[in-house]
């Protein structure tokens, strides 16, 4: 085929299924990291700390028990119920997503209904007093954080061109940093308590995504251009065959393994102060570590992101990073000492900043097909989702069974170089 027949077939191409070509401004890059920044206070707030206190206060425990680690099980099994959820929403919403014909656009109504449910949530979250209550809203919670973050997820293959993705998908990683201290500062000194805490998130979620949603840029699909919409073609397109599409596996196989030893090193970091340390000001020392944290995260994560769309540049950034996430890992493992943490934390937040911008530029590059962005996506994100919601569980055993924190460290640093491993196995991008 000729070269004005290939220009030919591209600008053919539906506007919705384009690759798109021309950058996005500074407008729509602020308003997105905006949004992303309500979604993670909204998301790793709980996480980090109303969900935890909330299961613990349920359970009437007391750090001098000696069964500090009952609530930690609690934890897992509600986190690991969710996260069977985010397991099945994440491509099936992308893939709905992907369908849509509504005038507003293809992820317009998703952005707004996800961002509606996982508010709602939240709000009744905050009023649950027994477990099942506090299960059966949280799960429902990250069912909404999984369809709004799918959609958001997608607009990046739909809007932004390859050269400009690692920059734009900093500002996803960036403001998860930022939104887990500042969702924790305004936890523990404004909206204190467990209905002001859930009820604060919701608000700041609605706010903070409402912007992007009314403002971004969405083109229709036209009816005729929407893949089959029927039950056999949703399930057999929730499988990406890894020996037809390689480079897809192996980023996803990267990504699950790194974000799982990112949520051992991280979701018991508490607990590892309080009974690893024992240290008397735990909670003071974990927001100086989150403090920490979230500077290197912010740093790399932007700094990356932009070096690696100047160089053209993705899986080497990715390498480094999970190798930085493992080498601090193992400071934790072999050095338990507060001082040590903090170096950790540095590291920690130098490969995961890292990690997320480029891991994400990454993946949009490694994609099947332009008709299933938002699925494929999707499923790409049940590896970012999912090791945070099975960690706690995870973790929990391998403290009570396999010989303590040093132990789950040592788990951590296994599978950050395993995630480098996987990721070097990548042939179509640089």
């Amino acid at each position: 085929m000729s070269a004005d027949a290939d220009a030919a077939g591209a600008t053919a191409a539906p506007a919705a299924l384009a690759e798109p070509v021309r950058r996005v401004g500074g407008a729509w890059i602020a308003l997105f990291g905006t949004a992303w920044l309500g979604i993670w206070m909204a998301q790793l707030t709980p996480v980090q700390l109303l969900l935890p206190v909330q299961i613990e206060d349920r359970l009437s425990l007391s750090t001098a028990s000696g069964h500090w680690t009952d609530s930690v099980v609690a934890f897992g099994i509600i986190s690991a119920i969710a996260g069977v959820f985010a397991l099945l929403a994440f491509p099936l919403t992308g893939a709905l997503s992907d369908r849509t014909t509504s005038r507003f656009g293809r992820r317009r109504p998703w952005i707004a209904g996800g961002g509606a449910l996982f508010a709602v949530a939240l709000f009744v979250l905050g009023l649950q007093s027994d477990l099942v209550g506090v299960g059966l809203w949280w799960t429902l919670a990250i069912i909404g954080f999984c369809v709004l973050s799918s959609a958001l997820t997608a607009a990046i293959s739909d809007q932004v061109p390859v050269n400009q993705r690692g920059f734009v998908s900093s500002f996803i990683s960036a403001p998860q940093a930022v939104g887990l201290i500042l969702g924790v500062l305004l936890a523990t000194t404004l909206f204190t308590g467990q209905f002001l805490g859930y009820t604060a998130m919701a608000v700041l979620l609605v706010v903070l995504v409402a912007p992007f949603c009314l403002t971004m840029p969405d083109a229709r699909l036209d009816p005729a251009d929407r893949p089959p919409l029927t039950f056999r073609a949703l399930v057999e397109g929730m499988w990406v065959s890894p020996r037809e599409h390689p480079d897809f596996g192996f980023t996803l196989l990267s990504r699950i393994l790194v974000n799982i030893g990112n949520a051992l090193g991280t979701t018991l970091l508490l607990y590892f102060l309080m009974f690893g340390l024992n240290d008397p000001n735990a909670e003071d020392d974990l927001l100086l570590l989150i403090v920490i944290y979230t500077v290197f995260v912010v740093v790399a994560s932007i700094g990356a992101g932009a070096l690696s769309d100047r160089l053209a540049r993705r899986r080497a950034f990715v390498l480094v990073a999970a190798v930085l996430q493992a080498l601090a890992a193992l400071l934790l493992a072999f050095v338990p000492e507060l001082t040590v943490t903090m170096v950790a934390a540095a590291l920690l937040g130098l490969g995961y900043g890292c990690f997320l911008s480029v891991d994400q530029a990454l993946a949009t590059q490694v994609l099947p097909d332009p008709a299933s962005r938002g699925k494929d996506l999707g499923i790409m994100n049940i590896a970012t989702a999912v090791p945070q919601a099975v960690a706690p569980l995870l973790g929990a055993a391998v403290v009570s069974w396999l010989g303590g924190f040093p132990a789950l460290f040592l788990v951590s640093a296994l599978f950050g170089f395993a995630g480098a491993v996987a990721v070097s196995r990548v042939r179509s991008v640089r």
